[in-house]
């Protein structure tokens, strides 16, 4: 027998156990693939053409890039029909796409009708840090989106205590929002119990929240085992934009909120006014000497801070894209802000103005604080609730749509080489016809 059966009769929901699991592809190949990428990060096209060589048998090193009179000159080599279905099929999924980011609604066209679904995950999995300190407020920020998205079920892992405990402001926090199950677990071993289950956590959907280097590259690692928000965040991150107006102990205070996460964060100040890269620097050095968390504070701009000097705003903002940093303040005049804003490429969260610092939006603005670090800013975004739920097209097709959308793709599926793919189609038109005969 071709299909293996599998009898879950009498069995109840859930069917976890009873179902088999997916094919884990084992730790030869987790290193194989870690070295390879080692070897591309160290050694660029170098290692590409010695990789492609070694596992595709081709020889690349006549160049990587394919030239462009080439990938022009392709269209006429490529029969009209497959040309044709190409091109139909790139207009419908561009149809689809600007449908989808403008309109509510089933999207149709030509007799084929997408409806969208939106499901929210089965369990999310949150992280709160601890040891320097506690973080209650974080508790709220991850809590209140998934509690929006309509997840069913919501745990909680909190670095205990020394002696075991988590401390009451959390577990408040917790019982607030609505949190189902709070472990007191710390670090990358509770990235490793969310996301695979042990015999006390069940394992989750997705995680979210933010962590040390050692949680966020836990994250990283179970990605794709379970869905990972906001691009692994982690050590804290700060850009001060500031202009000459700037009052230097609103943009000195702000540099230090960040540091003093502690270790392994980011502090910048950028301005193209040396005055006030002068004054600000020195305001720093006064409320670090001051600071209850000078240790913190010390360690993480030994490393991470910075004051950069450039030659005017647009400068400023171009270095501030190119650090894509968790929270980006511009300390420019209610003026001069739109300009600055307007330029904003890469940043988790932007504040605008001497009078919204960074901590307002780490607790009460509304928007979450669980922000995309380490540059990954240039391409993901705060958590919120979408990044609970899931997205779901249902596509429905009259018989008229298949007649007329059919051959073409016929003619992709046999131009890749999937016989299959259009054997499925064909014999529906042929049902088709022999019904109309």
């Amino acid at each position: 027998m071709a299909l293996r059966v599998l009898d879950l009769r009498g069995t109840t929901p859930p069917f976890d156990q009873a179902l088999p699991r997916p094919v884990d592809p084992g730790s030869g190949v987790h290193d194989a693939v870690a070295d390879i990428l080692r070897q591309v990060s160290a050694e660029g096209d170098a290692a590409i053409m010695r990789c492609s060589a070694t596992f595709d048998g081709v020889d690349v090193a006549g160049g990587l890039r394919v030239p462009p009179d080439e990938i022009a000159a392709a269209g006429s080599r490529v029969a009209p029909e497959v040309k044709g279905a190409l091109k139909l099929a790139y207009d419908r999924i561009v149809a689809y796409h600007a449908h989808e980011g403008s309109s509510p609604g089933d999207f149709t066209d030509g007799g084929i009708t997408v409806s969208h679904l939106t499901r929210p995950v089965g369990r999310a999995g949150l992280y709160a840090p601890g040891g320097r300190a506690r973080y209650p407020s974080t508790v709220l920020m991850c809590a209140a989106p998934a509690r929006v998205a309509g997840v069913e079920s919501i745990a909680l892992c909190v670095p205990p205590g020394a002696d075991g405990s988590v401390d009451d402001a959390t577990l408040a926090a917790a019982a607030m929002a609505g949190v189902d199950e709070v472990y007191r677990i710390g670090g990358a071993q509770a990235i490793g119990a969310l996301a695979y289950g042990t015999e006390s956590v069940p394992r989750v959907d997705v995680i979210a929240g933010p962590g040390n280097a050692y949680v966020a590259e836990a994250k990283r690692q179970v990605s794709g085992v379970v869905g990972v928000a906001s691009a692994f965040a982690g050590p804290s991150e700060i850009v001060v934009v500031a202009g000459p107006d700037a009052a230097p102990a609103f943009a000195a205070i702000d540099l230090v909120v960040q540091a003093e996460h502690g270790p392994d964060g980011l502090a910048w100040l950028v301005t193209w006014d040396s005055a006030v890269l002068e004054s600000v620097s020195k305001e720093v050095d006064r409320l670090v000497a001051s600071s209850p968390r000078r240790a913190d504070l010390e360690s993480t701009l030994a490393t991470s801070g910075l004051a950069c000097l450039v030659d005017n705003p647009a400068d400023a903002m171009a270095v501030a894209n190119a650090v894509a940093p968790e929270h980006l303040q511009l300390m420019v005049p209610d003026a001069e802000a739109p300009a600055l804003l307007a330029q904003v490429q890469n940043a988790g969260a932007v504040f605008v103005g001497q009078w919204a610092p960074a901590s307002l939006g780490d607790y009460i603005a509304g928007p979450n604080h669980v922000l995309p670090t380490n540059r990954t800013a240039r391409f993901a975004s705060a958590l919120r609730a979408d990044d609970f739920r899931k997205h779901i097209h249902a596509v429905a097709a009259s018989p008229d749509a298949l007649r007329t959308l059919g051959p073409a793709v016929i003619a992709l599926a046999e131009v890749e080489g999937l016989p299959a793919h259009a054997e499925s189609v064909r014999v529906r038109l042929s049902a088709l016809d022999e019904a109309s005969a």
